[in-house]
């Protein structure tokens, strides 16, 4: 049983159905949002080192080339924290990540973070805990807990994204900047993490209704 703090964590798209449904009986603004995006997708994926490695390789680059490094990452056997750490400037280099990048791919795998116990650990431990390594900022943080970890209650306000969805959505004259983007999303509490996947999806919508890409 995981301690009270760290709430409901989302496993199942019927868990997602679930927070949705409770988010627009409460706001009518995401009810609209919702009736435009439908259902939305669950997005989970797995927690540990690699996931925070391919973090690292998604910054700054589209999806197309932060895929291809981690297809040159994986050939290379470069996916474990010992790998990383035995593993040269040069062969970092082959795999195609950035001096930077090899940076923080190496003192990811130094942290010895223990990411079993980051399951049970409150959501601001979570963050703590990871912001500590050079390279991974409170966003990819967050976002590993809500994907990585399933947890139903965080939030990403420094998403440009979520942002951009919430000024349309909303009709406010500009994005609302983190900190009151965090305290706007206070009232979606206890499914922040669902009211994200909505907002993305919202902004999806809107874009491809726009044909903006």
């Amino acid at each position: 049983m995981l301690p009270h703090m760290v709430g409901r964590i989302i496993e199942t798209e019927d868990d997602v159905a679930e927070g949705v449904e409770h988010l627009a009986r409460r706001c009518p603004y995401l009810a609209k949002a919702y009736a435009l995006t439908g259902e939305l997708p669950l997005r989970r994926r797995p927690d540990g080192f690699a996931e925070l490695l391919n973090a690292i390789i998604s910054q700054q680059v589209s999806v197309a080339s932060a895929g291809a490094v981690q297809g040159r990452m994986e050939a290379a056997g470069l996916t474990r924290p010992a790998a990383i750490e035995a593993a040269s400037d040069e062969a970092l280099r082959a795999a195609g990540l950035s001096r930077q990048k090899a940076r923080y791919a190496r003192a990811l795998a130094a942290a010895d973070i223990d990411y079993a116990a980051l399951r049970s650990a409150s959501d601001d431990e979570v963050v703590a805990t990871l912001t500590q390594v050079p390279g991974i900022g409170v966003w990819t943080a967050e976002i590993y807990a809500m994907f990585s970890l399933g947890r139903a209650d965080i939030f990403a306000p420094g998403d440009l994204a979520m942002q951009e969805s919430a000024r349309i959505l909303y009709d406010l004259p500009e994005r609302p900047k983190p900190r009151a983007f965090r305290e706007m999303a206070q009232a979606w509490s206890p499914w922040r993490a669902v009211a994200a996947r909505l907002l993305w999806a919202y902004y999806q919508s809107v874009k491809d209704r726009e044909g903006i890409r």
